[in-house]
């Protein structure tokens, strides 16, 4: 053990490394992290925290709207991007102290700087260098370079969180999570948003077709502009604009671009490959079932071995490599089948377990139960929206496979559906499930003829 200064040195204090890090000081091991930006990684500052906030902010105007329908009567109401800004920035500052706080309480050593790994088992931050028994490499992902001809006029999904003010025109190129979630919240600000993807619809294949035509169809109804099918093929600067060019030919003005075409490991610069360590075509670090890379000593988990990109799965890597290393007996691999995920778009989209295409591809016989209708809230309020319920079963067992929603508070239902699909429910359970009335919710219970 003298060889050693650490028994775990974390690069990356993200989602995943600062779980494994308290979980692994807590088993007992000297634990050592090195963050060279900021505590909480991409969740915590330029991801799921911010978003939501903008998302709640965004969301407040079409409330102010609907209250005239249940008799509100209230003034033009007036938005300050600068005071929400504001106030975004001391509750990721708060919620910063309190991640250094939980790994000084749990004995971790923190150090500031980027971390580059020399051999398999030494690490250098900042001209020092750390000798540790195991390496775990946990710095996430960044934004994907625009792919298109002028793609330096272009921000990322990070600088929207810090912009002087809000523009009235946006291009959002990509209609992914992040794109079609920053289009409903920069839409909500009073934003005129133009989205453009080469897929027909958004979101893309991995979610249910219904999930990405109810989404298609509200975004639209909306007045966010879409151009679907199509790419971007350059962007140039006219004046204090600029002009995109798409591949039909159409061209758009825009006082801001966003560039929302994905995310790539963080792994440039670390001294990976020079240590021995294999990277996949795209630069995410290649790992067992065990986050073991292909080097013993070194582990990686998160965003930047490029498998299930949210927090909780990171949460859930980086607790199971501290138990695995320090705990005192390997503990089973993680189940990435149905794994909940939602998307803060306006409505929200919920689901959890397989899309209908993805279950016709893998199971024999498959019913589907599928509900489309307007909101009880709508029915005052005169909005024109849909909430979709869908069900996923599988026809010789019963079970149901998944479970999906676009409606308001999508990520809320499913989290509970989500336990029962673990537990592989049926749908015979369901229909024997008592429904709390009058909710959303209870329509998942109450579906009882297939419509396919």
């Amino acid at each position: 053990m003298s060889d050693f200064d650490f028994d775990l040195f974390v690069i990356g204090a993200g989602s995943g490394g600062v779980r494994a890090s308290r979980v692994a000081a807590q088993l007992g091991a000297r634990v050592a992290i090195c963050e060279e930006r900021y505590l909480g990684g991409t969740c915590v500052n330029v991801g799921c925290v911010p978003k939501k906030l903008l998302v709640y902010a965004s969301h407040v105007r079409e409330e102010i709207e609907d209250a005239a329908g249940f008799g509100w009567e209230i003034d033009p109401p007036r938005f300050s991007w600068a005071a929400l800004r504001a106030a975004k920035d001391a509750e990721i500052a708060r919620l910063n102290g309190v991640y250094g706080r939980l790994l000084d309480n749990a004995g971790v050593t923190r150090i500031a700087g980027r971390g580059r790994i020399v051999d398999p088992h030494t690490v250098e931050v900042a001209g020092q260098a750390y000798r540790a028994r195991h390496i775990l490499v946990a710095t996430g992902g960044w934004p994907a370079r625009p792919p298109f001809e002028g793609g330096e006029h272009a921000i990322s999904s990070n600088e929207v969180f810090h912009l002087d003010a809000l523009p009235e025109r946006v291009l959002i190129v990509g209609a992914g999570y992040i794109g079609t979630e920053f289009a409903a919240i920069l839409h909500g600000f009073g934003a005129e948003v133009t989205l453009v993807d080469i897929e027909e619809r958004v979101l893309g294949p991995v979610f249910d077709g219904d999930v990405r035509r109810i989404l298609t169809e509200t975004l639209a109804a909306k007045g966010v502009k879409l151009h679907l099918g199509r790419t971007v093929s350059r962007v140039a600067r006219v004046g204090d604009a600029y002009e995109a060019t798409l591949s039909d030919g159409t061209r758009i003005e825009a006082d801001l671009v966003l560039s929302a075409t994905g995310r790539r490991a963080l792994t440039a610069g670390l001294g990976l490959e020079e240590a021995g360590v294999v990277l996949d075509e795209r630069g995410n670090v290649v790992v067992d079932a065990y986050y073991r890379t292909s080097v013993p000593s070194i582990l990686a988990v998160g965003d930047v071995i490029g498998w299930v990109q949210l927090t909780p799965v990171a949460l859930a890597e980086g607790t199971r490599v501290a138990r695995n290393l320090f705990g005192g007996g390997e503990i089973e691999a993680l189940d990435y089948e149905a794994i909940p995920t939602a998307v803060f778009t306006q409505p929200p989209v919920g689901t959890v377990g397989l899309s209908e295409e993805q279950a016709r591809e893998r199971v024999a016989d498959v019913t589907i139960f599928r509900s489309e209708f307007r909101p009880m809230k709508h029915t005052l309020s005169g909005r024109a929206e849909k909430t979709l319920m869908k069900l996923v079963v599988d026809t010789h067992t019963d079970k149901v496979l998944g479970v999906h929603m676009v409606g308001p508070d999508a990520g809320e239902i499913i989290q509970g559906f989500a336990v029962a699909l673990r537990c592989g429910a049926t749908k015979a359970q369901l229909d024997q499930t008592i429904g709390i009335h009058p909710t959303a919710a209870e329509e998942l219970v109450t579906m009882r003829t297939p419509v396919a």
